[in-house]
C-alpha cells in the first residue's frame, strides 16, 4: 500500500456529552458517493448534557486534505431540534439492563450512534437514518427503546432537515436496543434489534428481531410487525455487550438485508454468547399482494353510533391494483364489505373511507375493529387483515401515570422536589385538576395542576411541597389525582418505590491497589482487598477534635496510590469538596507492587459539625481520585470509618490528654475507666447502638484520680455497640462488641 497513509482526528465544535460518547460519520450504504468533502458526522444531545437545554442532533462537516493535514477543517455544527428525549441510565454506567431471568446487567449502549449511521441518495434528495437508545421510562422502571432518525438534504453538501423520527417499542413491554438500520433502494427502512423483557415482565432472553417501515407509510412509524430471527435460550454472560452488531444490504438486488448480533443459542460454542445473522426483506416480493396496514378513524375518544371507519390500503405486489374488496367487522359481528376502485400503484397505499358506520358510542367500552382486504389472487394473504382496538373514552377521565422524580440513588436529600405526569384519560380538556402524594401511607399533600389538558394529552407537575427522603431506606410514593365527578377512579393514582441508598463503588484491588492499614487516633485497622473494593469499618471510631490536625498512616500493595478523605459534617451521605481533609496524598509515587507505608497528616476545620459521622478513605491507581467518592475506577479502593467531631482541642486539653479505657473478660460485663487528674466535672456515659439510639445512660462523680465504671450489657443482643463520655461538644467515643 501506499507509504504516506495517515489519519486525522477533529475536535468536534460545541459537543456536549455525559463523559462517554460515539459520534458517527456517515456511512454510504451502496456505492451511488456524494461529491468529495463535506463528510457528515452526526451525534444526538441530551438535556441532561452539561451546557444541553433541549434535546437536538447536531450534525458536522468535515473536510480532510491528506497532502496537507494543515488544510483539513471542520464546520461548526447544524443543531437541529427534535422530540425529547431521555438517553441516560444509571447516571451513565455500563450496568444497565436486568436480564429476566438472572444473569449479568447488560450495557444498554448509551451515549452511542449505533452503527452505523447511514448516507443514500435518491433522485430528489438525500437520505441520513441513524439511531440511538432511549429510555421510555426514565421515572425507575427503566426500559429501553431505539430512537431512530431520517433526515434529508436537497444535494450533497446542503444544510440537513429532520424529514421523520421515531421511537420503536418492542411489543409485549420488551426492551428494545442495540439497533442497526438501512433503507433499500426503494426507501424502504430495515432495521435488526435486541430485545428482551424486562425483569419481572417475561422470560424472553436476549433475541435479534426485526421491524421495518414502508416509504409510503405514514412517518415516524415502523409498520413492519416485529419478527425474531434468532431466539435467546440463555442469559448473556458479562456486561459487555454489542460490539458487532450492523445491518447491511445485498448489492444484488439492493433490497435484502443482513443483520448481525449477539445471542445465547443453543449450539454456541463453549455455552457462551456468539453472531447470529438474519436475512429480511421489506421490499415486496409478490405480484399480487394488498392488505389492510391501518385504522386512520376511529381512534380512541368521543365516539358516536354513527363512527364513520377510514383504513389505509397498501399495495404490497409489483403489480398496479384496482377494484379491490375490503371488509371490516366490530367485535366480530357481521363483515362490511365494499370496494376500493384504485388504481393503487406498487409499493403504494391509498386511504379509503366505508360508507357504512358503526356504533360505537358507549363510554368507557373498547371495540375490537378489524379490516381486511380479499383481492382475488393475493399471493401472500398473511398481510390482508390489520385488528385494532379502540375505546369511547369517558368525558371525566384523569390520572397520574408516572412518578419522574425523585429516582432511586445515593444521597437524596430531606427536600426533594416530586414530580408527576398526569394523563387526561377523558374527552374533556382540563385545566385545574387537583393532585396529591403521599409517602409511606402518611397524611396526603394536596395541590391543585392549574395546566390545560387535551384529550389523550400529558403534562408534568412539580409539587411544592417538598418530600424529605433523607433516611437511608426504600420508600413508597403514591400520587395521583382527585378530579370532581371523575368517571373511572381506579386509574387515578400510581405508586413508585424509591430507595436512598449509600454509594459503595466497586474497584478492583486484587493487584494489590488499596489499602491494607488505615491508622488514625483509635483507628487502627490492617486489612485486604476487600469484596468489590469496598470496606464498611464504620463500627471503628476516630476521636477527632475541631482544628486538630492528626498524623494518618497508609499502607498499601501498589504503588502510585492516590488517596483522598472525607468526613460526611452534614450527614446527606454525599462527601462534597467542602469535607475533603486529606486531597491526593501519593503513596510510593512511580513504584509497583509491593509493600509501602506512609504517614502524612490532615486537619479538621474548627468548624467542623460536631458529632458522629461517616469518614471515607478512597484510593485510585496513578491517577487523582475522582471529585465524586462514588464513582467508580478500574483499580483502588474504598473503605468508610466513623470519625467523632468533638470540640477544639485548646479549649479543653485535659479531656483529650485523659486515658480513655474499656476492658471485659467476658464481653458482656465492660469496665470503663477514664483517668484524668484536672478534669473534675461529673461526666456523663451513653450507652449506644448502631442505629445511634441510646440504650442506656449514667452520670459519673469523679472519684479522686478519674471516673470508673462496670457496664453490665448482658440482656442485649450480640453485636457492636459505642461507649460515649461526655456532651455533645466534648466527647470520646470507643467501640465495644457484645457476645
Amino acid at each position: 500500500g501506499a507509504g504516506s497513509v495517515s489519519i486525522q482526528g477533529f475536535q468536534l465544535p460545541g459537543i456536549a456529552t455525559f463523559g462517554f460518547a460515539s459520534p458517527q460519520a456517515l456511512n454510504v450504504t451502496n456505492g451511488d458517493m456524494p461529491a468529495l468533502g463535506n463528510a457528515p458526522i452526526v451525534f444526538f444531545q441530551d438535556d441532561s448534557y452539561g451546557g444541553v437545554s433541549e434535546d437536538h442532533i447536531k450534525f458536522w462537516s468535515a473536510n480532510v486534505d491528506y497532502s496537507t493535514p494543515g488544510n483539513s477543517s471542520i464546520t461548526a455544527a447544524q443543531q437541529i431540534p427534535v422530540t425529547p428525549f431521555t438517553s441516560i441510565f444509571d447516571g451513565g454506567s455500563f450496568s444497565n439492563l436486568q436480564q429476566p431471568n438472572g444473569g449479568s446487567i447488560i450495557d444498554a449502549l448509551q451515549g452511542i450512534v449505533m452503527n452505523q449511521a447511514q448516507f443514500r441518495k435518491f433522485t430528489t434528495h438525500n437520505s441520513a437514518v441513524f439511531n440511538h437508545v432511549i429510555d421510555m421510562d426514565p421515572s425507575g422502571g427503566k426500559r429501553a427503546a431505539v430512537r431512530w432518525y431520517e433526515f434529508r438534504q436537497t444535494t450533497d453538501g446542503a444544510p440537513w432537515t429532520l424529514y421523520q423520527e421515531g421511537t420503536y417499542s418492542s411489543p409485549d413491554g420488551k426492551h428494545a436496543w442495540n439497533a442497526s438500520l438501512m433503507m433499500d433502494n426503494q426507501g424502504n427502512i430495515g432495521m435488526g434489534y435486541s430485545a428482551m423483557s424486562v425483569q419481572g415482565n417475561g422470560n424472553t432472553e436476549v433475541g435479534s428481531y426485526y421491524t421495518g417501515r414502508f416509504t409510503s407509510d405514514p412517518l415516524g412509524v415502523m409498520t413492519v410487525t416485529e419478527e425474531v430471527i434468532a431466539p435467546g435460550d440463555a442469559a448473556i454472560s458479562g456486561g459487555r455487550y454489542g460490539d458487532y452488531s450492523k445491518i447491511d444490504i445485498d448489492p444484488s438486488d439492493d433490497a435484502t438485508f443482513y443483520f448481525t448480533n449477539e445471542v445465547h443459542t443453543a449450539d454456541t460454542p463453549g455455552n457462551q454468547r456468539a453472531a447470529n445473522v438474519g436475512r429480511f426483506k421489506i421490499a415486496p416480493d409478490a405480484n399480487v399482494d394488498a392488505g389492510i396496514i391501518a385504522f386512520v378513524t376511529p381512534v380512541d375518544g368521543d365516539l358516536s353510533s354513527t363512527q364513520t371507519v377510514e383504513v389505509v390500503v397498501r399495495n404490497f405486489g409489483t403489480v398496479s391494483q384496482s377494484n379491490i374488496e375490503v371488509s371490516f367487522t366490530l367485535d366480530g359481528g357481521t363483515s362490511v364489505t365494499e370496494v376500493v376502485s384504485g388504481p393503487i400503484a406498487p409499493a403504494s397505499n391509498i386511504n379509503y373511507t366505508f360508507t357504512a358506520t358503526v356504533d360505537m358510542s358507549i363510554e368507557g367500552q373498547t371495540y375490537n375493529l378489524c379490516a381486511r382486504t380479499n383481492l382475488s389472487g393475493d399471493e401472500l394473504p398473511d398481510n390482508d387483515e390489520f385488528c385494532s382496538e379502540v375505546t369511547s373514552l369517558l368525558g371525566l377521565d384523569t390520572g397520574v401515570v408516572a412518578i419522574t422524580s425523585p429516582v432511586t440513588g445515593s444521597g437524596l436529600s430531606d427536600a426533594e422536589v416530586l414530580t408527576v405526569e398526569i394523563q387526561n384519560f377523558g374527552t374533556v380538556t382540563q385545566t385545574s385538576i387537583p393532585v396529591f402524594y403521599s409517602l409511606d401511607g402518611a397524611g396526603a399533600v394536596n395541590e391543585t395542576y392549574t395546566g390545560s389538558i387535551p384529550q389523550g394529552a400529558s403534562d408534568t407537575y412539580s409539587f411544592t411541597t417538598t418530600v424529605d427522603l433523607s433516611e437511608l431506606t426504600d420508600y413508597v410514593i403514591v400520587a395521583g389525582t382527585q378530579l370532581p365527578g371523575d368517571d373511572n377512579p381506579s386509574n387515578d393514582d400510581t405508586s413508585a418505590e424509591v430507595s436512598n441508598f449509600l454509594c459503595q463503588p466497586e474497584t478492583n484491588c486484587t493487584e494489590g491497589d488499596g489499602l491494607t492499614l488505615v491508622s488514625v487516633e483509635e483507628i487502627n485497622n490492617p486489612s485486604g482487598c476487600e469484596t468489590d473494593g469496598y470496606g464498611d469499618f464504620t463500627d471503628l471510631i476516630a476521636n477527632l477534635a475541631q482544628g486538630g490536625t492528626y498524623d494518618i498512616t497508609l499502607s498499601t500493595g501498589y504503588g502510585s496510590q492516590f488517596v483522598k478523605v472525607w468526613v460526611d459534617y452534614n450527614d446527606d451521605f454525599t462527601f462534597s469538596n467542602n469535607e475533603v481533609i486529606l486531597n491526593n496524598f501519593v503513596i510510593a509515587p512511580g513504584e509497583a507492587g509491593g509493600n509501602y507505608t506512609e504517614t502524612t497528616s490532615m486537619t479538621i476545620p474548627t468548624n467542623a459539625t460536631l458529632g458522629l459521622h461517616r469518614m471515607r478513605v478512597k484510593t485510585n491507581w496513578n491517577a487523582d481520585v475522582p471529585v465524586d467518592a462514588c464513582e467508580e475506577t478500574t483499580y483502588g479502593e474504598t473503605e468508610d470509618y466513623t470519625a467523632n467531631i468533638t470540640e477544639e482541642l485548646g479549649l479543653n486539653e485535659s479531656f483529650y490528654d485523659a486515658d480513655f479505657v474499656i476492658s471485659s473478660q467476658d464481653q458482656n460485663f465492660f469496665d470503663l475507666n477514664f483517668k484524668s487528674p484536672s478534669y473534675t466535672n461529673d461526666l456523663p456515659v451513653y450507652v449506644i447502638n448502631t442505629l445511634g439510639q441510646t440504650l442506656a445512660y449514667y452520670v459519673l462523680e469523679y472519684n479522686g484520680t478519674g471516673f470508673s465504671k462496670t457496664i453490665n450489657m448482658s440482656h442485649v443482643s450480640s453485636g457492636v455497640y459505642f461507649i460515649k463520655i461526655g456532651d455533645k461538644e466534648l466527647n470520646k467515643v470507643q467501640r465495644i462488641i457484645v457476645k
